[in-house]
């Protein structure tokens, strides 16, 4: 029996973009075709929502990153609580994701720090977690998360849980 591969093997972004385009609609542009000047004002791109997206699997950033940068998102990724602290701290996020099983700093203890930030009391987080046992979702609330998903997510449920936010 002979294996059959494609002669092209996609990169795990292509992969995640296609797989991602699958669950939402595309961004919709809408400035003229026929203008000029294709740059973004400076008020569209202060004015676009911003995510910070945590976790040390680089795979599950990736994906979060590139689903929330196609429902419209600026988004900043961390491999890490701490590295995701000090982006918090240079630049306000109008919402955070995050993972909870992190070594250093785990998720618990990064939401309970940025809610001590200042701006940061009221922001909208989510737990995107592993972690699906009996007392987890409550250990994610008091912590400081308003949500908490299990993975593997579905990628609208995660928009829309972030819109009712």
């Amino acid at each position: 029996m002979q294996d059959h591969y494609p002669a092209q093997v996609p990169s795990t972004s292509q992969y995640l973009l296609q797989l991602v385009s699958q669950f939402l609609p595309a961004a919709i542009d809408q400035s003229s075709p026929y203008s000029t000047d294709s740059k973004k004002s400076e008020t569209e791109t202060r004015d676009k929502r911003s995510a910070l997206v945590v976790d040390d699997v680089a795979d599950v950033t990736d994906m979060l990153s590139i689903f929330l940068t196609h429902a419209g998102y600026r988004v900043v990724t961390a491999s890490s609580a701490p590295a995701a602290l000090e982006a918090a701290r240079q630049s306000k996020f109008d919402v955070v994701i995050s993972d909870i099983g992190m070594p250093e700093m785990n998720g618990y203890q990064l939401a309970s720090a940025l809610r001590l930030l200042p701006g940061y009391k009221t922001v909208p987080m989510v737990a995107v977690t592993g972690y699906s046992m009996f007392d987890d979702k409550h250990l994610s609330m008091t912590a400081g998360f308003n949500a908490h998903m299990i993975k593997p997510i579905d990628p609208q449920a995660l928009l829309n849980l972030i819109e009712q936010l």
